[in-house]
């Protein structure tokens, strides 16, 4: 079925897919486009296009299983990281273009921030669009965002920029600045074990099926000695402790820092003033960073 096509109000132009695509297909195609001689010609910049899909009902079983994957308790509300898994197969398409300035295969997801503008209930269904802006250099490569937007009804809900790291080696680019010294981590309020398992519910749950976090073997593929947890996993299970108290609106944003292998156990930290809340997680022995996050 071809996509209706159109022009933005950005100037984009705008592709209404009829359903969601299916993330193992677009896995399969980026882990094709991996092969040298296959990846095709990629563009320099970001594509002026946006992709759009309307109507995407919530299955209250899915949420029901997101939600114990993620420590959330079992609600109609949707948490506000439910819907970026909800609508990440339309970011998927996007990024798996073969003219997409960033290959798929060991791109590293950086930050993640996301806008709930107020809370989304499990019988609402939303319309998502997705696009690509601010590619930009990076000591070690490129990066981009990528923008998820829900709406309901017209009226935006919802809001998610995911900020992707694409490595690349440059010739002559000399040392990696000095990061000096590592602060003291701040004192634990919970440690939490995370074990393999969570890497392949979490791939269950939210279609993410990379194999650096499901598989020994994919995980060594690409620098791993081991899987890691998904980032997005980490940011969920630091709001689902905050969950009680969470305002109505907020913004919530993280910067992933190092993986969180699996097994592990980490160290989650939360201070809060008012509805405000700065948090981090840890490596629960050594005190390396895993992520620090802010709700505002």
């Amino acid at each position: 079925m071809t996509a209706p096509e159109r022009t933005g109000p950005e100037g984009r132009l705008r592709i209404d897919l009829p359903r969601l695509p299916a993330p193992g297909a677009l896995y399969r195609r980026a882990l094709l486009g991996a092969l040298p001689g296959t990846g095709g010609r990629r563009r320099p910049d970001v594509p002026a296009v946006e992709l759009g899909v309307t109507g995407v009902p919530v299955d209250p079983a899915h949420l029901a299983d997101y939600d114990r994957v993620c420590g959330f308790r079992l609600a109609d509300r949707l948490p506000a990281t439910y819907l970026h898994v909800l609508g990440f197969p339309l970011s998927l398409r996007l990024m798996t273009a073969p003219e997409f300035p960033i290959p798929l295969s060991g791109v590293v997801h950086v930050a993640n921030r996301i806008t709930v503008h107020r809370p989304v209930e499990v019988g609402e269904a939303v319309d998502f669009h997705t696009y690509a802006e601010n590619l930009r250099p990076h000591e070690r490569g490129r990066q981009l965002d990528v923008v998820l937007v829900g709406s309901v009804a017209g009226e935006e809900v919802w809001r998610g920029v995911s900020t992707y790291l694409g490595k690349e080696r440059r010739a002559g680019g000399g040392p990696r600045p000095d990061r000096g010294d590592r602060p003291t981590p701040p004192a634990a309020s919970a440690h939490w074990r995370v074990t393999p398992r969570v890497g392949t519910d979490y791939a269950r749950v939210s279609g993410d099926h990379n194999p650096i976090h499901t598989s020994k073997l994919g995980a060594r593929l690409f620098g791993f000695p081991r899987p890691i947890a998904h980032g997005m996993w980490s940011k969920a299970r630091c709001l689902a402790a905050l969950e009680s108290r969470l305002p109505e609106a907020y913004t919530v944003e993280v910067a992933f820092k190092l993986p969180v292998p699996l097994p592990s156990t980490v160290a989650f930290s939360a201070s809060g003033t008012g509805g405000s809340w700065d948090f981090a997680l840890h490596d629960a022995r050594q005190g390396r960073p895993h992520l620090v996050g802010t709700v505002r």
